[in-house]
C-alpha cells in the first residue's frame, strides 16, 4: 500500500468516524425535548458507567482463600477504585476521576509494588 492509499484510508476512517458521532445530533436536534431524549439523557450515562466499572473489576478477588489478595488483580484495583470515588466526591468532575485513577493504577503496576 502506498502512502498516498494510506494517507486516504486513513482519511475516510476518519470522516466515517465523525459521521457517526455527528450524524445523531443532526437527526435528533429537532426532538431535543422528546421525553425519550430527556430520559435517555438523564440515565443512560450512570448505566454505561456503571457496565464499565463492572467490566473493570469483574475478575477482581480481593480475598483469595481467606487472605488478602495483594497480587496484580487485587491491591491495584481496589487502590485505584478508590482513587476515582475520592477525586470524584471531592471534585465532581468525571474525567478528574478517570485520569486520577487511572494514573494511580498504572503507577503501582509500574512500580511493581503490587506485592
Amino acid at each position: 500500500m502506498s502512502d498516498s492509499q494510506l494517507l486516504a484510508f486513513i482519511g475516510l476512517c476518519a470522516l466515517a468516524t465523525f459521521a457517526t458521532r455527528v450524524v445523531p445530533f443532526l437527526f435528533l436536534s429537532r426532538h431535543a425535548d422528546h421525553p425519550l431524549i430527556l430520559h435517555l439523557g438523564r440515565y443512560l450515562p450512570p448505566a454505561v458507567m456503571m457496565i464499565l466499572v463492572v467490566y473493570a473489576l469483574r475478575d477482581l478477588s480481593v480475598f483469595d482463600a481467606g487472605h488478602f489478595n495483594g497480587a496484580d488483580n487485587g491491591l491495584p484495583l481496589v487502590i485505584a477504585s478508590l482513587t476515582v470515588v475520592v477525586l470524584h466526591l471531592w471534585r465532581r468532575h468525571a474525567l478528574i476521576s478517570i485520569m486520577g485513577g487511572t494514573l494511580v493504577y498504572m503507577a503501582i503496576v509500574q512500580i511493581g509494588a503490587t506485592g
